[in-house]
């Protein structure tokens, strides 16, 4: 069973900082891109961030400079640290997968049930 569960979600100020992370289970991890994706209320899903299995990163321009995504592939686990956050960044982040299942060699697409970030007006 794959499993992509985020967690670090939570209330802050403008200007404050959250860390996300995205832990994984039944997904070749170290053979998988990963991304952070957001949807705000009202608005479509975007993609916020993503990095490739070998740690090239890419961010969408309205958080560059502020966002560092990362991965532990002993772990299996990607994270999101968000710096200087702004009432614009309020939205449910997603943790998004596309890799092989353990015991396969087909790339599919994983999402996790998302985490809750809220920046204060």
């Amino acid at each position: 069973q794959v499993q992509l569960v985020e967690s670090g979600g939570g209330i802050v100020q403008p200007g404050g900082s959250l860390r996300l992370s995205c832990a994984t289970s039944g997904i070749r991890f170290i053979a998988s891109d990963m991304a952070w994706y957001r949807q705000a209320p009202g608005k479509l899903r975007e993609l916020v961030a993503s990095i490739t299995t070998d740690g090239t990163t890419d961010y969408v321009d309205v958080v560059q400079g502020r966002f560092g995504v990362s991965r532990d592939n002993v772990k299996r686990t990607m994270y999101l640290q968000m710096n200087n956050l702004t009432p614009e960044d309020t939205a449910v982040y997603f943790c998004n997968a596309k890799g092989p299942r353990y015991g396969r060699s087909n790339i599919q697409t994983f999402w996790g049930q998302g985490t809750q970030v809220t920046v204060l007006a």
